[in-house]
């Protein structure tokens, strides 16, 4: 009686300390309540890169003077027989490799490199020189291509679009429905491509709210997240289905000949 209660106190035991240490590997951010968060103030701008597509939209008080920068705008002829711009809509610009896109009437633009916003302001002060100086137009530029991969040990895996041109490596964890508990939370992996086309990789350890202050806590376009299986997860793929049948049968024959002994006594 006394072995069974000790045997009953040491398993309960160890079952106490690896729940412990198993919540220590899962948990987010940690130690998020001795970090100086300091380094992650300011706001994200993504900057264009090679091989994105661009929306850009040109706007001006007098709809047709912004009609020859916007090719991919609707036409409609009114009453007295004018052609008048109607249902407006963005022309796709991709990047070159060399960061360049062909603009209507002002021609090649060099926007690699720039965020949003200064490529917005570059553009239409190249357009004020074709305009009237009563003209104050307003250029629309949005990343069409913008998006994030997520794959491994998660939930759902997949290619996720990134519509506000910003997403944390949380965000994309959650749109791929987090990652399953076969998960290493310590070691995902980022898969990067920089504007010269090197590729580089790194180690994110999500336990550690450092991240937040991580040069690669927001993703660019086109980054790669790898979650790695732990070891239960690979040595239970190791194991083939003819294998665990064996384990099935050794498991079942077991039963029966303990079962035999017992009635049999």
């Amino acid at each position: 009686m006394k072995e069974t209660s000790f045997s009953l106190l040491i398993l309960t035991a160890v079952l106490f300390l690896s729940s412990c240490s198993g919540s220590k590997k899962v948990a987010y951010f940690q130690n998020i309540d001795k970090v100086d968060l300091a380094a992650s103030r300011g706001l994200y701008d993504a900057h264009i890169m090679p091989k994105d597509l661009l929306n850009i939209i040109v706007n001006t008080t007098d709809p047709q003077a912004a009609a020859p920068f916007n090719l991919g705008s609707g036409t409609f002829v009114g009453t007295d027989n004018q052609k008048v711009i109607g249902n407006v809509s963005a022309l796709n610009y991709l990047v070159d490799n060399k960061g360049d896109i062909n603009f209507p009437v002002i021609g090649k633009v060099h926007v690699g490199g720039l965020t949003k916003g200064e490529c917005e302001d570059l553009i239409r002060n190249r357009l004020v020189p074709y305009l009237a100086k009563t003209e104050n137009p307003v250029v629309t530029v949005r990343m069409a291509s913008f998006h994030v991969t997520v794959a491994g040990e998660v939930r759902n895996p997949g290619v996720f679009p990134v519509t506000t041109e910003k997403m944390s490596i949380i965000e994309a964890l959650a749109q791929a429905g987090d990652l399953t508990i076969y998960g290493k939370r310590d070691n995902v992996i980022l898969l990067r491509e920089k504007a010269d086309g090197e590729k580089e990789y790194h180690r994110l350890n999500l336990n550690d709210a450092n991240l937040i202050n991580s040069p690669y806590y927001y993703l660019q376009q086109n980054d790669v997240l790898y979650v790695e299986p732990n070891k239960v997860q690979s040595q239970n793929s190791s194991i083939g289905n003819s294998t665990t049948l064996w384990f099935s049968f050794v498991g079942i024959v077991t039963s029966v000949a303990s079962l035999l002994v017992n009635v049999l006594r």
